[in-house]
């Protein structure tokens, strides 16, 4: 049931996909260099609240013991932590490799609003539409690829129990809601307007 709630969301998610299309930014990004690139993908995979969501989702895993493979001890917390982790590795260099191709910017950029409910409709915006190079807003097709791609190719390295389509699809349904929350941070509780490698053009 949950599965199938959580698939659809991101079905109809992505239906409302040609409303934002046609988006722009007045103000665009500075373009994103190799090295700031590579910088997000470093900070996305190890940084704090990577790491401290990695606790959480690892703990919450060997609470309910899922999967029961690994067990509802310590040894099987540091399984789930590293699973995730590889997870989260792969899904942000696929984002970032493949984003650079047609310049995808992976950034999140706060909202200019000051109203609640439309700073969340950025950041719900942003889970799914990205910044290109030359200001507009496109469907984030790199985002799509690494999340999906990611999970998809961890099921050849996942227990039995999560190696199956079914669960990569849950588990990429997960990785938008996760970005969700990501952006939901970034909008409210990050200091600054935007970060240092997403200052936008003089």
């Amino acid at each position: 049931m949950v599965q199938r709630c959580l698939i659809r969301a991101l079905f109809f998610s992505c239906l409302m996909l040609p409303t934002f299309a046609a988006a722009r930014e007045t103000e665009p990004l500075r373009p994103l260099s190799g090295e700031a690139r590579l910088r997000w993908v470093v900070k996305s995979t190890v940084g704090p609240k990577s790491l401290a969501a990695g606790l959480v989702s690892a703990g919450g895993g060997t609470a309910l013991n899922r999967p029961p493979e690994y067990g509802p001890h310590w040894e099987g917390f540091a399984k789930r932590y590293g699973m995730r982790l590889t997870g989260i590795a792969t899904s942000n260099a696929l984002e970032a490799g493949l984003g650079a191709a047609w310049g995808e910017d992976p950034r999140y950029v706060r909202s200019t609003e000051n109203r609640f409910l439309n700073r969340i409709g950025h950041a719900g915006r942003l889970t799914f539409m990205a910044y290109r190079a030359n200001g507009s807003i496109a469907p984030a097709y790199a985002r799509y690829s690494g999340i999906a791609g990611s999970n998809f190719l961890s099921n050849t390295w996942r227990v039995q129990s999560e190696s199956t389509v079914g669960a990569a699809l849950v588990r990429t349904a997960l990785g938008f809601a996760g970005k969700f929350a990501s952006n939901v941070f970034e909008e409210f509780f990050k200091r600054g307007r935007n970060s240092k490698d997403a200052t936008r053009r003089p």
